[in-house]
Parts: C-alpha cells; sequence; structure tokens
C-alpha cells in the first residue's frame, strides 16, 4: 500500500495544503501559493483561523476552504499542515495531531520547536512524515538549509550572530541618533519593529529559541531551552555606545553557542563587537549568522530576518524541497543529537561601565576588588561633560571567567559611591 511519505514523491501530483493562522506571515503564503497557480506544486485547500468571517479576503480563489475546526482539516487528504500561529498551545498539540494523523508539517515557530522539536521530530519519523522547520530561525535567511546542507560537509565548532531585527533596529538607532533606550524602543514600536510588549525581543527570549535551534542543527547538541542564558539590552544607554565607538567597537545583541569540553557554551547577552567582525556591519532590522567549522572555517548568511515575505518565502522553500526531493532541506533533526549541558561559563574580555558619585579612591576600591578575583584592567576610559553626581566611566578587562567577573561584579555594585550596578559586557573581537 502506498503511504503518505511516498506520495509527496509523486512529482505528478500537487500537494494539498492547509495554512493554520492567516496573519501577516500565513497571508503572505497563501498569496505566495496562490501566483504560482497551476504552475506550482500546490494546492491550498484549506485556511483554519479563528473568526473566519474577519479574516476573509476577497482575492482567495472559491476553491480554497475557510474554517476554524481543526477537526476537519486532520479528517481531510490534506498532505501539508502549514503551521504559522506561532507559541505552545493549541499549536504544539496540533501540529502532533497533524503528524499522527498523516500529515507533513511546515512551520515558522521558533518557541515551539526550540521547545518541542527533538520530540516533534521523533514523531515525525514514527509516522513516516516530515517536520520543516527552516523558516523558524532568521526569517527568510536560508540559514537552516545551508547549515545542514551546504555545510554538511564540515564539522561545524561555533555558530554565532544576530537573531533579533528588533534589538538590532533599536541599538542602530540609539548609535546612529543618540536615542536612549526607551526613545529608540518608541520609534521601533511606531515603525511596526517591536510589539507593544517588547520583552521576548528586548530580554532575550526570542533569540534565545533561535539559538537553540542553530545548536542542534549546526552542532548536533541539545540543550534544555530554559536553561540558556539571556541576558537584555534594556541597560544598554548611549553613553555605552559612545564608549563602544572609543575601543572601536559598537554594541549588538549576539547569540553564541560553541561545543567544549563536552559542554555547550551558549548565551544570549548584549556584547561590544568589534567593528572588524560581520556582525558589527548589521543595521536595522537585519539577521546575520555566523557558522565555523573545523575544515571549512567561516561561512556567513545574512539579510532580512524579519517580516510576512521573508518568513513566508522561507515557508514556501520547505514546500518547495518537500515536493521536489519527498523531503525538507531542515526536516527531523539528527538522531545523533547529543544532550548537553548548557554554560555561560565563556572566558573573554569585558567591558564594564559605572555610574559614581565622584569621590577620592574609586578607582583603587574598585581596582582591589577585581585583583582579588584575579581580574585585570585593560583600559581606562572617561569622556568629559557629566555631573560629578551621574558621573560615567568604563573600564575594559582582560579575558576572565564568567563566574569570577559575576562575583566581582556583585561586590563592586556594592560600593558607596555607585549610584545604580554596573554593567558588565563581553567584548567580541575578531579571533587570530
Amino acid at each position: 500500500m502506498e503511504t503518505r511519505a511516498e506520495v509527496t514523491k509523486d512529482a505528478n501530483r500537487r500537494l494539498r495544503v492547509a495554512i493554520a493562522g492567516f496573519g501577516t506571515v500565513g497571508s503572505a503564503v497563501a498569496r505566495i501559493l496562490i501566483e504560482q497557480g497551476a504552475a506550482s506544486s500546490f494546492e491550498l485547500a484549506y485556511i483554519l483561523n479563528r473568526r473566519i468571517a474577519k479574516k476573509r479576503v476577497d482575492w482567495m480563489p472559491g476553491s480554497v476552504r475557510w474554517t476554524d475546526d481543526i477537526d476537519e482539516v486532520l479528517d481531510s487528504d490534506v498532505d501539508v499542515f502549514v503551521e504559522l500561529m506561532g507559541g505552545l498551545d493549541p499549536a504544539g498539540t496540533w501540529v502532533r495531531r497533524a503528524l499522527a494523523s498523516g500529515k507533513s508539517v511546515v512551520t515558522a515557530n521558533k518557541a515551539l520547536i526550540a521547545a518541542e522539536g527533538v520530540a516533534l521530530s521523533e514523531l515525525a519519523c514514527r509516522h513516516r512524515q516530515h517536520l520543516a522547520y527552516g523558516a523558524s530561525v532568521a526569517g527568510g535567511v536560508p540559514v537552516l538549509s545551508g547549515l545542514q546542507e551546504g555545510l554538511a560537509g564540515d564539522q561545524l565548532v561555533r555558530v554565532s550572530g544576530i537573531l533579533n531585527g528588533t534589538c538590532n533596529y533599536i541599538l542602530t538607532r540609539m548609535e546612529d541618533a543618540g536615542l536612549s533606550f526607551a526613545d529608540a524602543l518608541l520609534e521601533a514600536q511606531r515603525a511596526g519593529f517591536a510589539e507593544a510588549d517588547p520583552s521576548a525581543d528586548v530580554d532575550g527570549y526570542d533569540a534565545r529559541a533561535k539559538i537553540t535551534i542553530l545548536s542542534r542543527v549546526a552542532l548536533g547538541a541539545d540543550v534544555d531551552l530554559e536553561t540558556v542564558l539571556c541576558r537584555s539590552i534594556r541597560p544598554i544607554t548611549a553613553v555605552d555606545l559612545r564608549y563602544a565607538v572609543e575601543l572601536g567597537c559598537t554594541i549588538r545583541q549576539i547569540s553564541h553557542a560553541e561545543v567544549k569540553d563536552n559542554e555547550l557554551h551558549i548565551a544570549v547577552q548584549p556584547m561590544l563587537v568589534e567593528r572588524a567582525l560581520p556582525h558589527a556591519r548589521v543595521v536595522g532590522a537585519q539577521n546575520i549568522v555566523v557558522s565555523t567549522g573545523r575544515y571549512g572555517g567561516e561561512t556567513t548568511f545574512s539579510g532580512n530576518g524579519a517580516g510576512g515575505n521573508p518568513t513566508a518565502v522561507a515557508v514556501v522553500s520547505d514546500l518547495v524541497a518537500l515536493a521536489r526531493l519527498g523531503t525538507t532541506s531542515s526536516e527531523s533533526m539528527s538522531p545523533a543529537l547529543k544532550k548537553m549541558v548548557a554554560s555561560s561559563q565563556f572566558v573573554m574580555p569585558h567591558y564594564t561601565r559605572y555610574l559614581v558619585r565622584d569621590r577620592p579612591g574609586i578607582l583603587a576600591a574598585i581596582s582591589q576588588v577585581l585583583a582579588t578575583y584575579a581580574i585585570n584592567v585593560d583600559a581606562v576610559l572617561q569622556l568629559p561633560g557629566h555631573s560629578r553626581e551621574a558621573l560615567p566611566f568604563a573600564i575594559t578587562l582582560e579575558p576572565s571567567s564568567q563566574q569570577a567577573l559575576d562575583a566581582a561584579m556583585a561586590e563592586i555594585g556594592k560600593l558607596h559611591f555607585l549610584a545604580q550596578p554596573p554593567l558588565c559586557l563581553p567584548i567580541l573581537r575578531k579571533r587570530a
């Protein structure tokens, strides 16, 4: 008897597609499929959404059925379930049911794939279906397919990047226009780059989901999402960006993962980034991913990481791969995944910034604490033009362990002359 997985390899048969979620991305996917028409390998059969009366559009062919009933879709002869609702529930339940009912799944749901991707891939394999999630990281940039297929002959050891366009837009505007974080965020919200509640973006949770997925695909490392360190860009000020310029750097939210000694060193945090690095040249809402291989060295992927059309292109590309090859460019995760402990103990140089009420002996007191934890000072910077009661200055530090640095910053934070807790950021420099 012919299985559904075998049907997907029949080039003469158009795959029937259901789209769950008719928002910005879902409507863009639908429009691409419709505009490609009979020349494509797909037939859009269902739109699944709540309150369908408010979602109907006049450009949708009459052959497409609108419904708010998941059972109707799963009981149909649809071949591929395209999940574009986002979130964990009901999306996760519906994806599991779709796979179990003999339908392949294409999704852009980073939160779901980060949290449940391994289990969903195993479920897809058991039911001889495909799970594709190429749009879950970096939107329209073909990162996952590039890592899995284009670099399949290499042994990847590190992956880093800028994975959140909202943060990059905010930091770029703070640097270019001298805006405060609050003003840059408000501008991003008005421009449609930031949500009314920006926490997932600016506090690192969105990028954490993406670097978790990248770690599995690029490094074969599986870590628990909730154990991955993420730090907010909220404490960054215009002063920090001025000091960064003095140091030949900029500031970006960097997602980084590297396998070391059977641990996955992984984190999402704002960093000073040396201007010579490709990360520093990414402006506005764009994304970049830089992978490092044992044999091939560095490979860079960059482009528009968000928005309806770029993400829709990634979704349709997964559909095309499924139809063309009977597989997907980013289907089930490798069964060779290795469970690893997430560690944030990077050994890196750091930038520290202090806001103080100016008194004699401040530098001596800070230096004494740093020396206690065997942390060496590299340079001291102080720009003129600030009040003595709110005086910012910066100290850069030679490479030290995160554990020692955290302990030192906690102790320095108790010193009486500080007007606010110190800021500590890693410095990402070009490797020799």
